[in-house]
């Protein structure tokens, strides 16, 4: 392994590691994540690890300060109230957001920040949801909303996503659900992929897609804002204006959104995805003009100013945080975020971006190096321009399946047990992705179908069928990872 290191050193010598840092990523992991001697974890795109010494300075604090409830008058509500400002100060300062434009709000993780977009969107039979294929259930999820006030939903994909950048490309546009009947609201009939009158419409798409890693262009913010009561594509207009959603839980580890260059009106992420702890904690950053949008029906303590048990009556908090945070807020937790920020601003964002791409970049070219015996390629890797391995589009994360020398496949569940019985830490299936999973596998409609009625439900152990995998395996680097995690999956794969 030596000389692969010295390879790989003189190759990406420049990016990897943290040279302005108090420790070399060597002694940081032998010092900060002892826990991990003897095991290559693998699944930072599933959840990233926290370190000893972020940890050690959590209880420090927790340990000598009194945080009491925020909803007090006390000298301990008060210090918790600071804490929680300069937390909110911090996420907007990461992702570049201006106070002034920008509220923070918390939530219990993306899943929960998702679904405040999705139940308080002004929906109507006018509006139009569109987000692209590759996303996570959570934000297919949104749909369900819409369908329901009898807005259309398209699910479009965008392949050679760099071309973009031309005001004049197209959004290829896959499909278009059928609309949903609604006692409420009754949807009229949509013919041509048309829908008229002023509405708000809704786009939705990944930072970074969590099973490819593909990187989608910011610059999709500003082009869909032009499209407002203008066509998209070939065969959609819908008047209105278009807000656009950003689900950076898999890219705000390595590449945050800019706000200011691509002012999105609502930005997702979960902190344990960018450093470990805390877990069940996630923001929605939303612009304030797309706040004032949002119809929240349901009241709690601390998001009223006044109401009355036996009348109708309540008065809604116009503060944005107050209005929309119900109950109390996960204060100890959001007190912790600030020492997982230490470290990322004491590492930089920037080199942890150079630092897991040199990883995956190095882990792409060999597995693309491996054959049989016969000449037949190992593995098969899924991903826009992958084997270019072009860090500034692709991210940290590499999904693929392995090949027997007769051309059948490993089921990556194979792949998982032999994994872990040489403590690699790895994920499989299809990462709560379908359209992804679809897409790159190349299941139709019928495939999935056919799946389903044959038993295969997500997370059980049938990863063939009929003669096509049903998921993938994959690996993802983190902040703290190594040359050796990468090296050891690398040797697995060639043992296979």
């Amino acid at each position: 392994m030596e000389g692969a290191k010295e390879d790989f050193l003189r190759r990406f010598g420049d990016d990897y590691g943290y040279p302005n840092a108090l420790k070399n990523i060597d002694e940081m992991r032998s010092t900060e994540f002892k826990r991990l001697e003897g095991l290559a974890y693998l699944d930072h795109a599933g959840a990233t690890l926290y370190s000893e010494a972020q940890l050690e300075a959590i209880f420090r604090d927790l340990s000598t300060k009194v945080y009491g409830n925020p909803h007090s008058q006390s000298d301990s509500s008060q210090a918790t109230s600071d804490v929680i400002s300069e937390a909110r100060q911090q996420v907007l300062t990461y992702f570049n957001a201006s106070p002034k434009d920008y509220k923070c709000l918390f939530t219990s993780g993306v899943t929960g920040a998702l679904k405040l977009v999705g139940e308080t969107f002004p929906w109507s039979s006018e509006s139009c949801y569109m987000y692209t294929l590759e996303n996570h259930n959570s934000v297919l999820g949104i749909r369900e909303y819409a369908l329901d006030l009898g807005a259309t939903v398209l699910a479009v994909d965008i392949e050679e996503v760099e071309h973009l950048r031309s005001p004049k490309q197209s959004i290829h546009i896959l499909k278009h659900s059928t609309q949903r009947r609604s006692e409420a609201n009754s949807p009229r009939e949509i013919q041509n992929g048309k829908c008229s009158g002023n509405s708000y419409n809704l786009f939705a798409f990944p930072s970074e897609c969590n099973f490819s890693g593909k990187k989608f262009p910011l610059e999709l913010v500003n082009i869909i804002k032009g499209y407002a009561g203008s066509r998209i594509g070939d065969s959609l207009q819908c008047r209105g204006s278009w807000l656009v959603l950003i689900d950076a839980a898999k890219g705000c580890a390595t590449e945050p959104p800019d706000l200011a260059r691509y002012p999105a009106d609502f930005v997702t992420c979960s902190f344990y995805k960018m450093f470990g702890y805390p877990t069940g904690l996630g923001v929605l950053i939303v612009r304030n003009e797309a706040a004032r949008l949002l119809n929240k029906k349901y009241f709690s303590g601390g998001t009223v100013s006044a109401s009355i048990a036996d009348i109708d009556f309540v008065k809604k908090r116009e503060n944005i945080e107050q209005l929309f945070e119900d109950g109390t807020v996960s204060f100890l937790d959001i007190a912790s975020i600030r020492h997982g920020f230490h470290i990322i601003n004491r590492l930089t964002v920037l080199s942890i971006a150079r630092h897991t791409a040199s990883l995956a970049t190095y882990t792409r070219n060999k597995m693309l190096e491996l054959k049989h015996g016969n000449g037949l390629k190992l593995c098969l890797l899924y991903g826009r321009t992958v084997e270019k391995a072009n860090p500034s589009n692709v991210g940290p994360t590499i999904t693929f399946n392995l090949k027997r020398s007769d051309g059948s496949w490993f089921g990556y569940r194979e792949v998982e047990k032999l994994a872990s019985l040489s403590s690699i830490q790895l994920r499989t299936g299809c990462f709560c992705n379908p359209g992804a999973c679809a897409k790159f596998l190349g299941l139709s409609h019928l495939d999935l179908l056919s799946n389903l009625e044959d038993g295969h439900v997500c997370w059980d152990d049938a990863d063939v069928l009929h003669g096509k995998p049903t998921g993938a395996v994959r690996i993802s680097f983190g902040y703290m990872s190594t040359f050796e995690d990468a090296e050891v999956s690398r040797l697995l794969l060639s043992t296979s």
